[in-house]
């Protein structure tokens, strides 16, 4: 018997005055650096939008915001609370996972919402499209961009608005013209003390492999995508475009070690990804050296070498800034000849 196709809810798009609710589904940074919370609640208030943020953004149990129930029931109040439009995490962690268990997804289908985060999110975003056949948005955290002294990047902000307050799609996604991923200690408040550094964007978009590509994208954090592997919140990557990115290591200023990525995107090739896939793009490594980018680069090349689709590189997604907010499970091209990649298909109604 053929399965029955669910198609995806799209969320209504966010309006002046609508109410973004904060919670943390993971990491419990709010509550050790919560002058992280309060610009994001001010940068988001100065947008147009009301904010109300959740009890777990206050919460460190070992780590995380609260037990898996606490940050469960967070997101369930938020997704089910009438007076809220959107909903952006906190912050990402290693423990999103924790909380699938306890979420009522037929309860979420019946209150589509837009839903924001990066990083360990990318678990939550694979099961609420799986379980709850909701799209959406591989963006900006509170915590991370929207706390940004003195104000978000402008960029991620310009993509924010593009993706969720437009029922017309993105277009074209530019490359931004600087990035940093530079890290003042928010221990010591230095993140306060003056803006991060920016640096020219002379890579730019890279084409690894050239092509062209249309299809339903899919993807997320590195690290994250394989702890969803032969679960049941895991997705179809059939003919999808696959987005990548990776995360900060073990010390907080660098990069995920060069040797875990290489291993890491040879388990997306043992499972046969690359074998489904149409197109795929990379996002900016988080804390390499230029030397550690090209490296990153070459481990790409290597791995995709022996496949006929497209490969851009260098995309402004997830763990750099300034971030696009990317619609999850919409309809994207890659064109290499004409240097394109765009966003086909709007994420909200």
């Amino acid at each position: 018997m053929t399965k029955k196709y669910i198609e995806m809810i799209k969320p209504k798009k966010l309006k002046s005055g609508d109410t973004i609710a904060i919670v943390a589904p993971s990491a419990s940074l709010g509550a050790l650096f919560p002058h992280r919370v309060q610009n994001a609640v001010i940068a988001l208030t100065k947008l147009g939008f009301k904010v109300i943020t959740y009890p777990t953004t206050e919460k460190n149990l070992d780590g995380n915001a609260g037990t898996p129930e606490e940050r469960a029931k967070d997101l369930q109040n938020a997704f089910e609370n009438v007076n809220v439009r959107a909903i952006i995490c906190n912050i990402g962690g290693i423990t999103s996972n924790q909380i699938l268990k306890h979420l009522n997804f037929k309860s979420i289908r019946k209150n589509p919402k837009i839903f924001c985060g990066y990083s360990d999110i990318t678990i939550l975003h694979y099961a609420l499209a799986k379980k709850a056949s909701l799209t959406t948005f591989y963006g900006p955290c509170a915590m991370t961009q929207f706390g940004e002294y003195p104000k978000p990047l402008s960029y991620t902000v310009e993509y924010f608005l593009k993706s969720l307050t437009k029922s017309e799609p993105i277009g074209e996604v530019l490359p931004s013209e600087e990035w940093t991923d530079e890290v003042l200690d928010w221990k010591q408040k230095l993140d306060l003390t003056r803006p991060r550094k920016l640096k020219f964007n002379d890579d730019a978009h890279i084409w690894i492999k050239k092509g062209n590509a249309k299809g339903k994208i899919i993807g997320g954090c590195l690290y994250s995508l394989l702890q969803l592997k032969s679960t049941k919140y895991d997705l179809d990557y059939k003919d999808k475009i696959l987005f990548i990115e990776t995360p900060e290591g073990q010390d907080f200023s660098k990069g995920e070690t060069l040797s875990y990525v290489d291993s890491q995107i040879t388990d997306l090739t043992n499972a046969d990804i690359f074998d489904k896939i149409k197109g795929l793009i990379v996002g900016r490594g988080f804390g390499y050296t230029k030397e550690e980018r090209e490296k990153f680069k070459q481990i790409v090349e290597k791995h995709t070498n022996d496949y006929n689709f497209p490969v851009l590189f260098n995309v402004n997604i997830g763990h750099t800034d300034p971030i696009i907010t990317l619609p999850i499970n919409i309809e994207v091209t890659l064109d290499s000849d004409k240097n394109k990649f765009v966003i086909e298909e709007a994420g909200v109604i």
